[in-house]
């Protein structure tokens, strides 16, 4: 991506509202207004988190009330999955910014330049980027809370453990190497269960949330392929698992956990949602 390059919103006006005014209406509608309560004080000043990437009707509470509760740093390392199969496997955006109608975000082109170099996995790519919706999804949410963050995107498609472990280790090590672990907040991209019976969805979402909640990237992925579960995150969130906990992570919190079902009343084919902390 050229430094004069800005990537254009794609699913402004389906998942989230294209005009700013209502973009910011509906954010601070579903933010929770008293996240910097005092009992939540240990969890403000976390690590990392996961969070949904669905419309805000569906999902948008579950992003709001976990992102609300945490302090929402001034870089933020985005994770996650490549849906549309486009670019390089491993991709990581180093130049330019993001558009969404609350503005612009830029690239923090020298962390992202320190990631890529000490990740030899890592390519250089905005083609995996620029339809892919998983972290586009959740930068309104991110700038409305804190308008002067700078973001480094990444996108992943292959799932082999020692590969995700390596670059979540790599990851850590820049941020260590570049002493900003107190301005750095890695963000986890990920649905849960598409498309099952609200409680089948809800018996296999508890089962990865479960191997996240112990910090196990190896049980994580170990679920997910024996339950079958369509979490399309798993990969990100292995990732920021494996970043985090060099990081000095020791536990985990399930803020939210919810249904497109709970929302449509529909529950004979869901989606789910959760959001979690980590700190």
């Amino acid at each position: 991506m050229e430094k004069s390059n800005i990537r254009r919103p794609t699913v402004a006006g389906q998942f989230y509202p294209s005009a700013r005014e209502g973009l910011s209406r509906q954010i601070q509608d579903l933010l929770k207004p008293d996240f910097s309560q005092e009992e939540e004080r240990a969890e403000a000043d976390c690590l990392a988190c996961m969070v949904p990437h669905a419309g805000y009707i569906y999902s948008g509470s579950v992003a709001a009330q976990t992102l609300s509760r945490i302090k929402i740093k001034d870089k933020i390392i985005l994770l996650g999955p490549n849906h549309t199969g486009y670019g390089a496997q491993f991709s990581i955006v180093k130049e330019g910014a993001w558009q969404t109608p609350l503005g612009e975000v830029p690239i923090d082109s020298e962390l992202a330049e320190n990631i890529l170099k000490e990740c030899k996995y890592l390519e250089e790519d905005s083609l995996a980027h620029a339809h892919e919706h998983s972290l586009e999804v959740e930068l309104p949410f991110l700038q409305y809370i804190n308008e002067k963050i700078k973001i480094v995107p990444i996108a992943f498609f292959p799932d082999e453990i020692n590969i995700l472990q390596e670059i979540g280790r790599s990851i850590a090590t820049v941020i260590k190497k570049l002493n900003l672990q107190s301005s750095t907040l890695l963000v986890a991209s990920s649905d849960m269960t598409h498309y099952e019976p609200q409680a089948q969805a809800q018996e296999k979402d508890n089962q990865a949330i479960q191997a996240i909640l112990e910090l196990d990237e190896k049980s994580l992925l170990k679920k997910i392929r024996e339950l079958e579960i369509s979490m399309c995150g798993y990969v990100p969130v292995a990732v920021m698992l494996v970043a985090a906990k060099e990081l000095g992570a020791k536990k985990a919190r399930l803020v939210k956990y919810m249904t497109s079902g709970d929302v449509t009343q529909d529950t004979s084919s869901v989606v789910g949602y959760a959001g979690v902390i980590v700190y």
